[in-house]
């Protein structure tokens, strides 16, 4: 079993909160590499907290079951449902860990933060919630009520 966790870093403006929109149907998109052969899966994969699959042999259940093509060994990825933490505006610029998963016989390799992510602007004049899309690893909007634009920039992930 190893632990590996994903974090972020953003610059956000006007933003206090930086989550994905669902923690529970949030599908953590990425591509992971066999640690017995180093084959890496071709396409991304999803992998979900709502979602469980039985692991042979009766091991229990686990996020995301998948063989590799390879050397057909069965691994399995898990989230750490205790590990979810939201991105903060103080954490602004510095890589925080958001999710942590427990990976049996594969690594993730590649992020691709998607869509259904959440952003909060919170102040003084305004308490509004913004559903995005990351895909291009930036989002801008108009906060109307505080009259100021929001925005997430900079969007980059590193595996730890």
């Amino acid at each position: 079993m190893v632990k590996i966790s994903l974090q972020i870093n953003a610059q956000l403006e006007n933003v206090t909160e930086l989550q994905p929109a669902d923690q529970e149907d949030f599908g953590w998109c990425m591509k992971l590499q066999c640690m017995n052969c180093n084959e890496e899966t071709p396409d991304f994969v999803f992998c979900c907290l709502s979602e469980s699959s039985e692991v042979s042999g009766g091991r229990g259940s686990a996020s995301l079951v998948i063989k590799c093509k390879l050397c057909k060994r069965e691994n399995s990825i898990d989230i750490i449902k205790d590990s979810l933490s939201s991105y903060m505006s103080e954490d602004s610029g510095k890589f925080k860990t958001i999710v942590t998963f427990d990976c049996r016989g594969v690594q993730p390799i590649e992020f691709k933060p998607n869509d259904g992510w959440k952003v909060k602007a919170e102040g003084e004049k305004s308490n509004a919630t913004f559903e995005l899309e990351l895909t291009e690893n930036e989002w801008y909007d108009y906060d109307e009520k505080a009259s100021e634009s929001v925005s997430v920039t900079e969007f980059k992930y590193q595996f730890k």
